[in-house]
C-alpha cells in the first residue's frame, strides 16, 4: 500500500512539472510573438500640438514664426483644426512675453490658411464692442435719469 502511495506522488509531481513547463513555454512564445509585432510596427509619430524636441525629432525641417498676442489659445484651435503639427514655445525675456510657433517645413500652406483665420478671427473681435462696455455704458446713461416711484392709492368703486 505504501509503495503504491508512493507511486501515486511522484506522478502527481512529474505532472505537474509538465504542466508548468507547458505553461511557461506557451507564454514565452506569446511573449516573443507581441515582442516581433511591435518590433515590425512602425513608430508612432505625434500629431497636433507637441514639444519642440519632438517637432525637431521627426526631421523634416523645422520653421518658426513670432506671435505677440497674449491669446495663443484661438490660434491652438485652429491649428488643430487644419491639422497642423506645432510647437508653442513662450519668450519671457522680453516684455511684453511673445510666443515661437515652430512648425514642420512641409505645413507651411496649411499654417499660412491658419494664421490668415486666425487673423480674421482677431481682427473681427477687435472691431466687435464688449457686451461689458457696452453694459457699463447703459448703466452710466439710467444714472443720469431720475425715476421716481410713486404709490398713489386709490380706492375704485
Amino acid at each position: 500500500m505504501q509503495e503504491e502511495v508512493e507511486n501515486r506522488s511522484v506522478t502527481l509531481a512529474i505532472s505537474a512539472t509538465k504542466l508548468s513547463a507547458r505553461v511557461l513555454k506557451s507564454a514565452i512564445a506569446k511573449l516573443l510573438a507581441e515582442w516581433q509585432k511591435s518590433r515590425d510596427a512602425p513608430a508612432k509619430i505625434p500629431h497636433g500640438k507637441q514639444t519642440v524636441k519632438e517637432l525637431v525629432g521627426q526631421n523634416q525641417g523645422v520653421s518658426n514664426i513670432e506671435v505677440t498676442d497674449g491669446n495663443i489659445k484661438s490660434f491652438e484651435r485652429v491649428a488643430r483644426k487644419y491639422g497642423v503639427d506645432y510647437a508653442v514655445k513662450k519668450d519671457s525675456s522680453v516684455s511684453p512675453p511673445k510666443w515661437l510657433v515652430f512648425f514642420k517645413a512641409r505645413d507651411a500652406d496649411a499654417l499660412i490658411a491658419a494664421f490668415t483665420e486666425f487673423a480674421a478671427k482677431t481682427v473681427k473681435r477687435e472691431q466687435r464692442p464688449s457686451v461689458l462696455q457696452t453694459l457699463a455704458k447703459f448703466k452710466e446713461m439710467l444714472k443720469d435719469t431720475v425715476i421716481t416711484k410713486t404709490r398713489k392709492k386709490e380706492l375704485e368703486r
